[in-house]
């Protein structure tokens, strides 16, 4: 509601009166001898540019001299929204949203049960995408170390050599085989990468013509310290990667994360502002956070960005050291969940419909109220190009 003018009385006017300062655009005060007026109320109003009038009346109980008040002239909310420098949020400027080539398609996603067998995890993955195929999936997404069971002891043992080729890397070689033979996209979960002498935690991404065309290397190590609860040092073992992965594939754009990452609203927000259609995060929450935080992380991470957020952990092996929370997901730019699992091996397939982006951002249309004037995320990596 929209109010012109605001009429206090002596007994109303106090620095806890009941405001509305949004919707107020001046302010009329009956002037009397019995009455102070609120330094601090006094300037909100100003601070907020909001004309104070003085009612200058005749009545035997407003006679005295009230200082001269300033009065200034507030803009339209639709003027004051125009000065909020929206585009100044994003530096560089944000990235239209790209028009995707494919506008609805069905996502896969394969909550795998991982053995110390690496031979029969590789296969295991093979079945699962090959299952999500053919039941429509032209982009199909794996969990975070698939390939191997989640351990420090272990990561060594089963590292590949992924730039060497397929001879190094037979998990990363079934996946661009069955992407090619398939004709589908696939975000590869992750696996440990040996790369000279250091190990990363690395999800590939395939084409539908089997060719790599991003390699992301889980940029926030997961080192935590719950006491009685959980404590491990990721860090012990692998190298952080250095770079944001963003890539265009025949089902969108899409941001890569893992796991920890999803933790890091600022990665989420470059991706977005990058033009990113999707979010996919291959991960492993254990637990203690999963129960807590899993689910979430994911729906804020969706709405905070309005767009898709997918992700794929491990099914629970309750004699691994190392036991997943499960719940592989895929989550809409409203905040929604559209498809989860609960902690057994499965695949989950699920429908992405890109219309909702726009209309999701006309609903609520953050990208034109960022204030820019106040903050600003800075892509370092944009920036430098």
């Amino acid at each position: 509601m929209i109010v012109s003018v605001y009429r206090y009385k002596i007994a109303s006017l106090s620095t806890t009166s009941p405001v509305n300062f949004t919707t107020l655009r001046s302010f009329t005060v009956t002037r009397s001898a019995s009455f102070s007026f609120p330094s601090l109320f006094c300037r909100q109003l100003l601070q907020l540019q909001i004309p104070i009038i003085v009612n200058k009346s005749n009545d035997r109980h407003s006679l005295f001299n009230v200082p001269s008040v300033r009065t200034f002239t507030r803009a339209p909310s639709t003027f004051m929204a125009s000065s909020f420098s929206p585009e100044k949020a994003r530096v560089p400027l944000a990235i239209d949203l790209p028009t995707p080539p494919i506008s609805k398609f069905k996502i896969g996603l394969c909550q795998l049960f991982v053995t110390k067998d690496k031979e029969k995890n590789i296969h295991r993955a093979r079945l699962a995408i090959e299952e999500a195929a053919e039941k429509g999936a032209k982009l199909v997404v794996l969990p975070e170390i698939w390939n191997s069971p989640y351990s420090n002891e272990g990561f060594h043992v089963y590292a590949e050599d992924i730039d060497a080729g397929k001879d190094s890397s037979p998990s990363t070689a079934m996946l661009s085989e069955v992407a090619r033979s398939l004709k589908i996209t696939i975000i590869g979960g992750s696996i440990p990468e040996r790369c000279g002498e250091n190990l990363y935690n690395t999800c590939c991404v395939f084409d539908t013509e089997g060719k790599l065309i991003a390699k992301h290397r889980k940029i926030h190590l997961f080192d935590i310290d719950i006491p009685g609860k959980i404590t491990y040092e990721e860090s012990k073992t692998f190298t952080a990667g250095e770079t944001p992965t963003i890539v265009d594939t025949d089902v969108g754009r899409i941001g890569i994360g893992i796991c920890y990452d999803i933790r890091f609203q600022e990665l989420a927000m470059l991706y977005a502002a990058r033009g990113a259609h999707l979010l996919c995060y291959p991960g492993a929450f254990n637990m203690t956070t999963g129960p807590l935080h899993w689910e979430l992380l994911q729906r804020a991470r969706a709405v905070d960005n309005q767009l898709y957020v997918a992700t794929c952990s491990p099914a629970r092996n309750s004699e691994s050291l190392y036991v997943a929370w499960g719940h592989s997901s895929l989550v809409g730019p409203f905040g929604e969940v559209l498809a989860t699992t609960e902690h057994d091996e499965a695949t989950i397939i699920s429908e992405i419909d890109y219309s909702q982006l726009e209309l999701r951002r006309t609903n609520l249309p953050l990208q034109k109220q960022r204030r820019g004037d106040l903050y600003s995320l800075l892509d370092l990596q944009r920036a430098k190009n």
